[in-house]
């Protein structure tokens, strides 16, 4: 397993992490072996944001004595109260239920404020007692870190410039990418996605994980593999269905994202999962389905790599990303991309200007432009 830092929270989490959903209206004798398959190949973050009792106490005796080995996303605002899944900024209701996730699980490690997608959503956790009772929670050490989770890429911005959330849940895929905000729908994952939505890079998406990376606000993905309808042909808005793999790549490739959680009801599905782990570079690439004539990411790099081999041993793609932030505001670049930028081997400003990785390049990035405008704004 590999582990990246998420945000500023300073936790190191597993690139893949575990979405438990799956693992709800199943007896114990099924929730061990998916827990058990998990762990054995180091996973360490679990999300559970369901609100049912049964699932969170199966979710807890599988992991019996190793509660220390995991990080827990635990979500504030997950409700049963009408039906499975329901949504309350009520805080007694909210409190009775998270006050349970924490009997059962001790501290949570991520107290997720839970599904912040309108405008309404945003005003009934950031502008009520909601939050308070959140950071209460916090300085109470019942939560290590606060976190929200979101679809929406616009109230997502709006909740991290408050300052208060240390990390972000959210909805990543290719599809969703291409999806104008203002269309998505979480019924398009009982549907199918329809090519005809695919637009190119929504831009308001690709400024979120930007922004991310920019104040430290480390990001968990759910919706990795779309509720597997881009591993469908039938379903896929692409030529050709996505792999696993390449969903998790895609979403890992996003600046900001610490950890891909994968939804798994069987050991198998884990197994399958964790295939990423040892796949190759051509086995991830996404690059070749996402070209196509629907799929406009043109001029967008998307950080795939086929830019490379550099003859100057430039990190094409993480130039390009650091650069993506910096222009995010190029007067105050966060002291931490510079120093991720220092810390390449060789910075834009190593460009022998040769051209062949923009030949190469599958969405006509103006790579050498890019590296020109790098090494002035790092000043090298």
């Amino acid at each position: 397993m590999q582990y990246r830092t998420l945000g500023s929270t300073g936790e190191r989490v597993s690139i893949i992490g575990l979405g438990c959903e799956h693992l709800d209206n199943r007896p114990y004798e099924e929730v061990k072996p998916v827990i058990d398959a998990a762990l054995e190949y180091g996973v360490n973050i679990l999300d559970v944001f369901m609100p049912g009792a049964a699932v969170r106490e199966n979710i807890r005796r599988a992991l019996g004595d190793r509660r220390d080995q995991v990080l827990i996303q635990g979500h504030i605002g997950s409700t049963d109260v009408g039906q499975q899944y329901d949504i309350s900024r009520d805080l007694p209701t909210a409190q009775k239920y998270f006050e349970e996730l924490l009997r059962l699980f001790g501290t949570i490690d991520f107290g997720m404020m839970f599904f912040v997608d309108s405008e309404e959503d945003y005003k009934n956790v950031f502008e009520t007692e909601f939050v308070s009772y959140v950071q209460r929670l916090k300085q109470q050490g019942d939560i290590r870190h606060i976190g929200f989770s979101s679809h929406n890429p616009e109230t997502a911005m709006k909740a991290i410039q408050t300052g208060v959330p240390e990390m972000l849940m959210f909805s990543i895929n290719p599809a969703f990418d291409m999806l104008p905000a203002e269309e998505y729908s979480l019924d398009q994952l009982d549907k199918g996605f329809s090519g005809e939505l695919m637009r190119g890079l929504d831009p308001r998406r690709a400024a979120l994980y930007k922004l991310c990376d920019q104040k430290r606000v480390g990001i968990t993905v759910m919706k990795t593999l779309g509720a597997g309808k881009l591993l469908s042909r039938e379903h896929s808005p692409y030529s050709a269905p996505l792999t696993v793999e390449q969903c998790i790549h895609y979403a890992l490739t996003r600046p900001g994202v610490a950890s891909a959680l994968i939804g798994c009801k069987t050991p198998e599905e884990v197994q399958s999962a964790m295939g990423y782990l040892t796949a190759g570079d051509a086995e991830k690439d996404y690059a070749e389905i996402l070209r196509g004539p629907r799929n406009n990411f043109q001029g967008n790099c998307v950080y795939c790599n086929h830019c490379q081999p550099c003859p100057a041993e430039i990190d094409i793609a993480a130039v390009n990303k650091y650069l993506d932030i910096a222009r995010l505001d190029r007067s105050a670049v966060p002291p931490s991309i510079r120093s991720h930028y220092r810390s390449l081997q060789s910075g834009g400003g190593a460009c022998v200007e040769c051209g062949s990785c923009e030949e190469r390049c599958p969405f006509g990035v103006p790579v050498i432009e890019n590296m020109r405008e790098a090494a002035e704004i790092f000043g090298e």
